[in-house]
């Protein structure tokens, strides 16, 4: 029996709710992990040297200082595509469609049921930056903007005032894997910022600064200045309500890629800056002689030199810094601001305007696959990589 169009328009409008409260648990009980394991993660540390305040082991979702919030590492091995763009659907079998956040057979769909990853969702009071290593995320939001971005890749989202925006792992491959790693960072807005226009910006990976540097044995560093500067190395600016918008608050994001015996040296930055090293890759690593095992993050004194020396095998670490905003952190779900009054706030604007309602045609909304990286911008300006 065919429903009436009303009762199909609020079925539609139940099963969107369904998906939020779903996100913002989500959310929520990830945002919580740090905070309780926290009694667990202060035994098991080490003694820590003069350079090194704190070490402790990662998780899915990584703790982080202020004026971060968090971040999270992906990895995924996906299968080949199919001509919906995601996995054979074989593979959901076993699965919590929706809410698939264990890794089986290599991947996770996340919130996605056809291709992975998230469907359109709010955010408000904050910046999210993902740093797309290997792959592609196809971006729509409730200002009309998308794009297509990764293997190298930064999107810097400014959420402000509120917007809706999804974040699908599309599988263009049909005849090979397809692999994704990415960051997802999210970082705080002072509470002057946090009602702003939202704005998304690319970073390309072709106007990433990238430098190599060799040891005293002819080893190389490879270092990426994803945000901020280092040295004479500066990224491109930062959106312009950004807390990375002024210089003097240090915000800095670097990937560091070292070969196997390699030796390198991370010069001091300003004192009261936050820093913090995640080892992500590797077997051994040193900083400052005290050795760090595999998948551990690295709190450390910003006014000295760090002297990282690797083992046999290749490593890899972010590194995290900036000044802390020093203002009240008041989390649920996908929302971000100073008073609980604010977060019920920001909730009931929400239930009101959909922060500008979903202009496209399905929430888990993917490009033609023939499409290359791009960028349409609110203003309906494109931007594609150049190179």
């Amino acid at each position: 029996m065919r429903k009436p169009l009303f009762l199909k328009a609020q079925l539609k409008r139940m099963e969107r709710r369904n998906f939020i409260t779903r996100l913002g648990l989500g959310i929520s009980s990830l945002v919580a992990i740090p905070f309780a394991s926290w009694s667990k993660e202060k035994e098991e540390m080490k003694e820590p040297q003069n350079s090194i305040k704190k070490i402790r082991a990662l998780g899915f979702q990584w703790e982080t200082a202020d004026p971060f919030l968090f971040c999270v590492h992906h990895e995924d091995f996906f299968p080949k595509g199919n001509a919906q763009l995601g996995p054979d659907p074989s593979l959901f079998n076993g699965r919590h469609m929706g809410q698939d956040f264990i890794v089986k057979d290599g991947f996770r769909m996340y919130h996605g049921s056809t291709v992975p990853g998230f469907p359109g969702h709010p955010h408000r009071g904050f910046e999210t930056i993902t740093v797309v290593r290997t792959g592609l995320v196809d971006h729509a939001d409730s200002l009309g903007a998308a794009g297509r971005y990764g293997n190298g890749d930064v999107q810097w989202m400014t959420a402000g005032k509120g917007v809706q925006h999804s974040e699908m792992f599309p599988l263009l491959s049909q005849d090979k894997d397809n692999p994704l790693e990415l960051f997802q960072i999210w970082l705080n807005l002072p509470k002057k910022s946090k009602m702003v226009q939202p704005h998304f910006k690319m970073i390309w990976s072709e106007s990433v600064p990238k430098f190599a540097t060799k040891d005293a044995q002819g080893v190389e560093s490879h270092i990426e200045v994803l945000v901020g500067k280092l040295g004479e190395h500066r990224s491109l600016a930062a959106p312009p309500n950004s807390w990375a918008a002024e210089e003097n608050n240090h915000v800095a994001i670097y990937n560091i890629h070292m070969e196997a015996n390699a030796e390198w040296t991370l010069p001091a930055t300003e004192v009261g800056v936050n820093r913090t090293l995640f080892y992500y890759e590797g077997n051994r690593l040193s900083i400052d002689g005290q050795e760090i095992p595999h998948y551990h993050a690295v709190e450390v004194d910003p006014t000295m030199d760090l002297t990282l020396k690797n083992s046999t095998e290749t490593s890899k670490v972010l590194v995290l810094q900036g000044r802390p905003i020093n203002e009240p952190v008041v989390q649920h779900g996908p929302f971000v601001m100073n008073t609980k009054e604010e977060i019920y706030q920001a909730f009931e604007d929400y239930q009101k305007t959909q922060f500008g309602g979903w202009p496209w045609s399905r929430y888990d909304q993917v490009h033609d696959a023939s499409e290359g990286r791009f960028a349409k911008h609110a203003d309906g300006s494109v931007e594609k990589p150049k190179g």
